[in-house]
């Protein structure tokens, strides 16, 4: 049995397609999501046919007891909370897996769970709630995990569900390049457009180029490596964010498939008037930043901005504008 715990819109997601492929899965989270699953849970994608699938869906921690593997899927802020409710329920030698963004998940993990495993593992896709108990992959991409033999159910059943996934000995590398291409979380939310207009446009690129640069000087001085991902180095993604749109456009369609409706995750939670993880994303950078001395004007007021968003100020800025803001951060 496969238990994921904290079961929104990855989880139910992950769980989903899982169960669907022949995996006995049981989703754990909140009522208001859990109940909306008695029915079943449906799941999208881009590149495939729907799938509904009945799962065992609960509010008790305690149901995670019995799992092969427990997928942690909680937002960065709820980990440690994660983590010690989870130490009260698995026994030693439990295998945890962090779907999550950020970079610190596992580790907060490993220090509230000892004796168990956690691996990390990184989530490309962008998925959505559309729906009671209907969750859509509005991305493609591969799903990455820590290489290691504990992963082995993991990696079996997400392959029998037709899931890409690849195991990696860099993971922390991985890790930090995804989070370099999520700076664009924020920007998408305080665009308020879906992802694929605003990656259309140059003046919300050149605001994602400067992020990603930023985040970059920062963990070359600090050596921290970043991995290849893409068909290009890390390191050209800026470059190519600030070609002209037709340009770009041309190359992005042969780089990633992306959803017409697709927004962010951050858009989503501010949508819902909840916390953003913008202080493990753009926060992150200004960290590292800050410990090896590089300047990181434009992802902190990206950072300032969505801060106010999340306060309920504006969501709605142009590239022309956003550009203007991060360029001048002070004004």
């Amino acid at each position: 049995m496969i238990a994921v715990f904290g079961a929104g819109a990855i989880g139910c997601w992950v769980g989903g397609r899982l169960a669907a492929g022949g995996a006995k899965v049981t989703l754990i989270g909140r009522a208001r999501v859990m109940d909306e699953l008695a029915g079943g849970v449906t799941t999208t994608e881009l590149d495939g046919p729907p799938h509904t699938v009945k799962v065992t869906a609960t509010t008790d921690p305690a149901a995670a007891a019995g799992a092969q593997v427990t997928l942690v899927t909680v937002k960065s802020a709820q980990t440690a909370e994660a983590g010690a409710t989870l130490a009260k329920v698995l026994p030693e030698g439990a295998t945890v897996l962090s779907l999550q963004n950020g970079v610190r998940n596992a580790d907060v993990l490993r220090a509230a769970l000892p004796g168990r495993r956690v691996l990390a593992c990184m989530v490309p896709w962008n998925v959505v709630r559309k729906d009671r108990g209907s969750y859509h992959r509005g991305t493609t991409g591969v799903l990455m995990v820590e290489a290691a033999p504990e992963a082995a159910v993991f990696v079996e059943a997400a392959r029998a569900a037709n899931i890409v996934v690849e195991e990696r000995r860099d993971i922390t590398a991985v890790q930090w390049t995804k989070l370099v291409m999520n700076l664009n979380n924020a920007i998408n939310a305080l665009a308020g457009v879906p992802l694929k207009t605003e990656l259309a446009e140059r003046d919300y690129r050149r605001v994602l180029a400067a992020a990603m640069r930023e985040a970059m000087a920062a963990c070359a001085k600090a050596k921290q490596p970043l991995a290849r991902l893409a068909p290009i180095p890390p390191g050209w993604v800026p470059r190519v964010l600030e070609l002209p749109d037709g340009l770009f456009n041309v190359i992005a369609r042969r780089m990633l498939a992306v959803d017409p409706h697709a927004r962010s995750s951050m858009w989503d939670d501010l949508e819902a008037k909840r916390p953003t993880e913008v202080d493990y994303l753009q926060g992150e950078v200004l960290a590292l930043a800050e410990r090896v001395g590089t300047p990181a004007p434009v992802n902190a007021a990206l950072l300032r901005l969505v801060r106010a968003a999340e306060a309920g100020g504006r969501r709605d800025y142009s590239g022309a504008e956003l550009r203007a803001l991060t360029e001048s951060p002070g004004s």
